[in-house]
């Protein structure tokens, strides 16, 4: 019977995600409430604490955002990538990863993703090399990031409770983290350097060249942030952003800071993140004087809210699963688990295939990982395999940058598996995991 409620739980997941978005947890709540009413399953937890940091991050980036201090972000990234045009498969995933580390969130890279296929164009280097690569990248950072979703998952009071985790810090968790993904990024990007054949060489692009209303596409192409002149108050919120971020770091490095009162434990820090970014939003908001009623019309501030609804109702139904199933789940899988731990990257990756989302891939699993006693430096060097959502190319990102790569040489393929994203992925992700595992022997 689990088995069963379990290939229901999948197909629930699967049919949501052909909706995506805010469609993926709503529904889950389908799921839910015939797990809770026909399956007699008791209500898990709702995932209250992701959510409640995606709700603060998300706003302080969108009033990032509406202040101007996004776009003036973009600007610098930019000149970086304008003046170094050659070097595009490499820059253009580094500002991407760059970008996503800083904010918590990859929903940044649809502006900076048509910069990128304009400068491969106007070098005649094909732009499915930057373009796949940096897609990839806006996402892996996340594990690497000190105030997103999936980190903040990490540093829970419940995983504190693994063996070698009682005193993990943020900071331990990002010295494995963001170096391991760095590379798997790099690591990707030299594998894209190589990628396809050359424009002039692609024979599928020539032919479409031939058409004139595409050739005349390509021609006109030419996005750019540079001609826009920011306000002085664009700059200062950027200013303030980077304040927030270096203020988090200081306080996980320095724990007594977040001990208050009698209480021997110091206060979590997600809540900190919580704390911090509602502050420095209001005060980007405040200082730079932003209109609060641009906020909620910005991209961070729309996907950040979808994302928040998709994670409610994929953990709140999976938690619900797993927590009636783990006593038979547990004897199942803690042999294989304690004699090949890197096998847990497996169930990472497939999960994260269907929720398209980190965090939720995180509250998902990590329950699973405390209740069968995964050695928690295993844990935290197999984190980026919580990224696998390029697998199925349906990922927001992933489809924004198939439509904004003009040449056609980004694409999803005739079987449809056989998409630009997935070498890089696999490759990123691949290198990730392992440096990841090798670091946390190290620092954890």
């Amino acid at each position: 019977m689990l088995i069963a409620e379990f290939i229901f739980m999948l197909l629930i997941l699967y049919i949501g995600s052909r909706y995506g978005g805010i469609g993926l947890g709503l529904v889950s709540g389908i799921g839910l409430v015939i797990e809770v009413f026909i399956f007699r399953m008791p209500p898990g937890k709702a995932p209250v604490d992701v959510m409640l940091i995606i709700l603060a991050v998300v706003g302080c980036a969108a009033v990032l955002e509406a202040a101007g201090g996004l776009k003036f972000m973009l600007q610098i990234a930019e000149r970086i990538l304008r003046k170094h045009p050659k070097w595009i498969t490499f820059l253009g995933p580094l500002v991407t990863y760059m970008l996503s580390i800083m904010l918590g969130t990859g929903h940044a890279v649809y502006t900076i993703m048509p910069i990128i296929g304009d400068i491969a164009l106007k070098n005649n280097i094909r732009p499915e090399r930057p373009m796949a690569a940096a897609s990839v990248a806006s996402q892996l950072a996340l594990t690497g990031s000190p105030i997103s979703a999936v980190v903040a998952c990490y540093l829970g009071r419940d995983i504190l409770q693994l063996p070698g985790l009682e005193n993990i810090t943020l900071v331990d968790i990002l010295m494995v983290t963001f170096p391991a993904t760095l590379l798997g990024v790099i690591a990707m990007s030299i594998y894209s350097n190589y990628r396809g054949l050359e424009l002039k060489d692609d024979p599928e692009f020539q032919k479409r060249l031939e058409d004139p209303e595409f050739r005349k596409t390509i021609s006109e192409a030419g996005k750019t942030t540079l001609n826009e002149q920011l306000p002085f108050s664009s700059k200062l919120s950027v200013g303030i952003f980077l304040l927030s971020l270096a203020v988090i770091v200081l306080i996980a490095v320095f724990p007594s800071i977040r001990t208050i009162g009698d209480n021997a434990r110091p206060i979590s820090m997600g809540v900190i993140i919580q704390m911090i970014m509602l502050a420095f939003g209001a005060l980007v908001l405040m200082i730079t004087r932003t209109p609060a009623g641009k906020v909620p019309q910005g991209v961070v501030f729309k996907s950040g809210m979808t994302a928040c609804i998709a994670i409610f109702g994929i953990a709140w139904m999976s938690d619900t699963y797993f927590a009636y199933a783990m006593p038979e789940f547990k004897a199942a899988i803690t042999s294989m688990v304690n004699n090949y731990p890197w096998t847990f990257a497996f169930a990472l990756f497939a999960v994260s295939v269907v929720v398209n989302s980190q965090a939720a891939t995180a509250k998902i699993l990590l329950p699973v990982a405390i209740a069968i006693g995964l050695p928690g430096q295993t844990l935290i060097g197999l984190m980026p395999a919580t990224y696998a959502y390029f697998f199925i190319p349906n990922y927001p990102s992933d489809i924004a940058t198939v439509n904004f790569d003009t040449s056609g040489t980004t694409k999803i393929g005739k079987y449809y598996f056989n998409h630009s994203f997935m070498v890089p992925g696999l490759i990123g992700v691949t290198v990730a995991c392992l440096v990841g595992l090798g670091l946390a022997r190290i620092f954890i």
